[in-house]
């Protein structure tokens, strides 16, 4: 799942010296498939007040209603995401999200492409579908200024269409490149600097930055040509809260929407931010098959269940599956996932998302047909929706 935990590290040290390399690869796939900018297709703004510092005054036009489809770098590889993505785009989805990882949750996953490379051929084969990472960790293997840049980047060739999810990382991410990972209050306080750095850059105004964590100097020739939401994970009551007070809207689960919607209205509010008008997108795992399929998806996302109590702080994807295996039954696994071909009980499960107050619901099976569920869903399931 890509729901991020808590916050990362970096200063100046070992994290940055894999970073040129990021950015290098992100401008070279632009230049590989060429600069020309598609137009962005979808408005109906959510307007934020963000005031004192904990939100931009405008995110962009992330609408209510839009069901999005997730590209799980962790279990195929990038051509396969792209061809993917723009099959969603071709059959309704609104909104294309990808996991940002260095390495997969567990090993038997098999992949873990980058995300950022991956959006920029993406929107080569696309037209209107929002891209954006779910979740990007702006606090350690990638430093802050590189994200603003990268993303204005990204803003440029495709306007209106691009968003940026944040978060904590994972140990297996974060740690296993730079060797860091403190606790979460450090992460947490590393997030919200790195956040508020990423909005000052985003000016293009010169930035003498001198914070707890960070020290940047610069400014950025090229910033976004409209402006990107930029929404942050959560997966318990602290970080919901936190998502509230400085994002421009939430990414989480079902089941932190359903037991912590009050600690992200709160910390909105507290923001003198309207929580309604905030986008809230809601991750949904789903099966479009049996029970056998339903399992054999359960094996690949087997740490779920523990990813954000335990499993986020180990850092070897083969310790992750081997815990997972032993700790987990599968059948917890996929226990409140809408297993089923009947179109009828996937449209009363997002729909009920709808009804609970998310505005984005990202479709995510873990099956090996990925065609199948989006043909399905593009059929089916999405002509349904009450998206009002």
């Amino acid at each position: 799942m890509k729901i991020v935990q808590e916050e990362c590290k970096l200063q100046t040290g070992a994290g940055t010296l894999c970073l040129p390399d990021r950015r290098m690869l992100l401008k070279s796939a632009g230049a590989l498939i060429g600069m020309s900018a598609l137009p962005g297709g979808i408005t109906k703004a959510f307007a934020q007040s963000g005031e004192g510092g904990s939100g931009s005054a405008n995110p962009g036009a992330l609408r209510k209603g839009m069901v999005g489809f997730m590209l799980a770098h962790e279990q195929f590889p990038v051509p396969q995401l792209v061809d993917l993505g723009a099959a969603a785009e071709q059959a309704g989805f609104d909104l294309l999200a990808t996991s940002d990882h260095l390495q997969p949750w567990q090993s038997n996953e098999g992949h873990s492409g980058e995300a950022w490379v991956t959006m920029a051929a993406l929107g080569q084969k696309t037209q209107r579908a929002w891209m954006g990472p779910t979740v990007t960790c702006p606090t350690f293997r990638y430093n802050p200024a590189v994200v603003a840049e990268a993303f204005a980047s990204l803003s440029l060739l495709y306007p209106g269409r691009i968003f940026l999810g944040v978060g904590s990382g994972e140990a297996l991410n974060e740690q296993a490149a730079v060797g860091s990972w403190p606790k979460w209050d450090e992460r947490s306080e590393r997030l919200i600097e790195a956040t508020e750095l990423i909005r000052q850059l985003w000016k293009g105004q010169q930035v003498s930055h001198k914070g707890k964590y960070y020290n940047v100097d610069a400014k950025l020739y090229d910033p976004p040509a409209k402006t990107i939401p930029l929404l942050m994970a959560a997966n318990g009551p602290k970080a919901m809260r936190r998502a509230g007070q400085y994002g421009d809207g939430l990414i989480t689960d079902p089941k932190t929407w359903k037991e912590h919607k009050s600690e992200f209205e709160a910390g909105a509010k507290a923001a003198g931010k309207d929580p309604a008008q905030m986008p809230v997108l809601v991750e949904q795992f789903v099966v479009v098959g049996d029970s056998k399929e339903a399992q054999a998806s359960a094996e690949l996302w087997r740490f779920i269940p523990k990813a954000f109590k335990t499993y986020y702080n180990v850092r070897d994807p083969q310790e992750i599956q081997k815990r997972a295996e032993a700790e987990v039954p599968l059948d917890k696994v996929y226990g409140d996932w809408p297993v089923s071909t009947d179109a009828n009980v996937h449209v009363k499960a997002v729909n009920e998302l709808f009804q609970s107050g998310a505005t984005i619901v990202n479709v995510h099976s873990g099956q090996a047909d990925q065609k199948k569920v989006v043909d399905f869903y593009g059929k089916q399931v999405i002509p349904k929706l009450k998206r009002g």
